[in-house]
């Protein structure tokens, strides 16, 4: 039994990338709602919607096969504005490849929405 759902829900999601799928399910969590919802926006996935499945919640997610990689960031670094660029460097390969998600007093946002906002938070996943 794995622990941390959103981590299992990114490890299902970069799997059926992997293998080419069209879609895949995961439990589902207010937290990867809210990052469903950022990757759909910066369109590394091309839609998500929740269901029932028995008495259990579930969110299928329709793939757009666009992510290289992703991964849940262990421990979630609490970072300043001024300390995005070191974490760009460290989880991201290249200036303007990738996002990180980053939950914040005002929600969860990409890196540069982070900067625009001049606010910091928890490091969440990196995608690119």
């Amino acid at each position: 039994m794995f622990m941390d759902r959103l981590a299992e829900a990114i490890n299902v999601i970069k799997t059926h990338e992997r293998m080419g799928r069209e879609e895949c399910v995961v439990d589902s969590t207010k937290l990867l709602k809210s990052v469903l919802g950022t990757l759909k926006a910066e369109s590394y996935i091309k839609d998500f919607e929740e269901f029932k499945e028995g008495k259990f919640q579930k969110i299928r997610i329709k793939l757009s096969n666009r992510i290289n990689a992703m991964g849940v960031v262990k421990p979630r670094y609490a970072i300043q504005n001024s300390d995005i660029a070191k974490y760009e460097s460290r989880y991201i390969p290249s200036k303007d490849f990738g996002i990180l998600v980053i939950s914040t007093p005002q929600g969860l946002m990409t890196n540069r929405e982070a900067r625009e906002k001049k606010t910091g938070g928890r490091l969440v996943l990196y995608v690119y």
